[in-house]
């Protein structure tokens, strides 16, 4: 296969992109026969459920507010049903580490002591081509323990024995995004079936010999159906590669704002299926600021890095979800850690590390079972807080939470949000935003910038909160009107402080954060039209169906 120069087929797939080494390890003809069933027995239904999207958006931008579901009522209100028991290597997830599926990084996150690591396809990942074969191979090469490296600079990297290793759970591209390198008919498969398919075909029998199993993080879901989809490829992925029933198991992301008023249900759909819930904060408020975006003052949030988890609707979505888990048996997770250590400020290693253990420890109050942080110094942090309230035990499923009451005007009560808006928020937005996605644009979706790990998520916190206070016609604490003239100015002043080194993308960076931040029309995400024009390698503009896809 590596000496095709064009595009070819193989099982009714057309791959575009120029091949690279060992991708027929990956792209054999079983594996791509096994995509393509997945595929034809979704993509419809995937298109419906994007245009669903577009409509409920449509339906809140115009005042219509999201309540708990009427016609799923049924659902929340019967007390006899669970979600299955966790899976094995599931039982205690007190501590996952994420990051990217690149070798370095995946033998860092492995060696970390974490129990769980979220192996990232998806907001941690640039989907290059290279990226997504390459990510596949690092992820069979470190089961099979022949990932070990040497780097340029002579640092050895290798695995630990593998009873020290933690249980792998990969997280796919969300429905949104297309892998436009891989088309049946002249479509795009959705990059999420391309990345769980290509696991899952691989690795699923391998998982289960060693004692673990096939497990997925579920991103950027917004409702019960949406997840119900996700549950018919796991019954037809089992189906035809022979596995059991319930062998899958996945814990979904609630990282947009109409999913916190599905949680039940979202577990429900998947109760065969379901491993937990998790907190995704970062994403959980981009979502709230691009459904809200235009109605008016009551929805306008301060700047971002003012806005914590103990803000009233903050709360509310995170209590609600360990209530909604713990009711169902299925794990609750809490969210990023995303600290950077710099081992050369020991004092800002000590305040960052006090910052983390206080977030952690109030997760571990609150009742979640576990928590996330995205670099292996933080895992002892972490771990040591969840040891203190665990003990023992693997989780905390036994803490039921009923005295949190479902409350969905809670979940949306953004106005009670303290802070302000501040021309460094705004200069901050611009400069981390245009970072990040020149990082992107290399191939590089997990970046350090002051000291956090940002993946995606913070770059459309970024440019969406930037428009919004332009349409909103907000004020900074000083008296400032937000207009587009004055973000263009600054942007204008930041770029320019930006240092270049070469073969940089700031250009193309800055093109595209444009683009997402300054338009009348609102993208409903940043990584569409950049992966269209400036990562698929026919270097296409993104379709206006692609755009408007949520």
């Amino acid at each position: 296969m590596n000496s095709f120069t064009d595009n070819f087929t193989i099982n009714g797939i057309t791959i575009t992109a120029q091949p690279i080494h060992r991708q027929d390890e990956v792209l054999t003809p079983d594996a791509l026969e096994f995509v393509a069933k997945l595929h034809r027995a979704t993509a419809e239904r995937r298109q419906e459920l994007l245009q669903a999207r577009r409509e409920r958006r449509n339906q809140i931008a115009a005042g219509q507010d999201p309540h708990f579901l009427k016609e799923t009522e049924h659902i929340r209100n019967d007390d006899s049903w669970r979600v299955a028991p966790p899976g094995p290597g599931l039982e205690d997830r007190r501590v996952e580490i994420t990051g990217p599926v690149d070798r370095k990084m995946s033998i860092n996150a492995l060696n970390s002591g974490a129990k769980v690591w979220l192996a990232d396809m998806e907001d941690a990942s640039t989907p290059t081509w290279r990226n997504v074969i390459q990510g596949q191979l690092n992820l069979t090469d470190a089961m099979e323990r022949r990932i070990d490296f040497t780097s340029p600079e002579g640092k050895e990297y290798k695995l630990r024995p593998a009873e020290e290793l933690p249980t792998i759970v990969v997280r796919p591209r969300g429905w949104h995004l297309p892998e436009k390198h891989m088309l049946i008919d002249g479509e795009a498969i959705a990059g999420g079936v391309v990345d769980f398919g290509l696991y899952f075909f691989r690795n699923a029998r391998r998982l289960i010999a060693a004692g673990k199993g096939p497990y997925f993080y579920l991103p950027k879901i917004e409702n019960h159906l949406e997840a119900r989809l996700w549950n018919d490829i796991f019954i037809q992925a089992q189906d035809l590669l022979g596995i059991p029933q319930g062998t899958i198991r996945a814990t979904v992301l609630i990282e947009t704002i109409t999913a916190a008023f599905e949680m039940e249900e979202i577990l429900y759909e998947l109760r065969d299926h379901a491993a937990g819930l998790n907190a995704g904060r970062w994403d959980y408020l981009f979502s709230v600021i691009k459904n809200f975006r235009t109605r008016g003052p009551r929805f306008v949030l301060p700047d971002r890095n003012q806005i914590t988890m103990t803000a009233p609707f903050m709360r509310a979505y995170t209590e609600q979800l360990v209530r909604a888990c713990h009711r169902r048996g299925a794990m609750a997770i809490g969210g990023m850690a995303a600290a950077v250590p710099n081992r050369k400020d020991e004092a800002a290693n000590t305040a960052a590390f006090e910052k983390v253990r206080a977030d952690k420890t109030r997760e571990a109050g609150d009742g979640f079972d576990g928590s996330w942080v995205a670099h292996p110094d933080l895992v002892p942090v972490c771990r040591e807080v969840f040891d203190g309230v665990l003990g023992d035990r693997p989780n905390q499923l036994d803490r039921s939470r009923e005295d949190v009451t479902p409350d969905d005007r809670a979940l949306i009560d953004i106005a009670s949000t303290e802070g302000n808006i501040t021309e460094a928020g705004i200069r901050n937005n611009i400069e981390v935003g245009i970072r990040y996605i020149e990082s992107w644009l290399r191939g590089n979706g997990a970046v350090a910038i002051h000291n956090l790990m940002e993946d995606a998520a913070t770059a459309e916190i970024s440019r969406s909160q930037l428009w919004q206070w332009i349409y909103a016609k907000a004020i900074t604490d000083t008296g400032e009107l937000i207009t587009r003239e004055w973000v263009t100015d600054l942007l204008e002043e930041e770029f320019a402080g930006l240092e270049r080194f070469d073969d940089d993308r700031f250009r193309d960076a800055r093109t595209i954060f444009e683009e997402v931040t300054l338009a009348e029309e609102f993208p409903s995400f940043l990584t569409i039209p950049a992966y269209c024009r400036f990562v698929h390698e026919a270097r296409s503009n993104a379709t206006e169906a692609e755009l408007a896809a949520a």
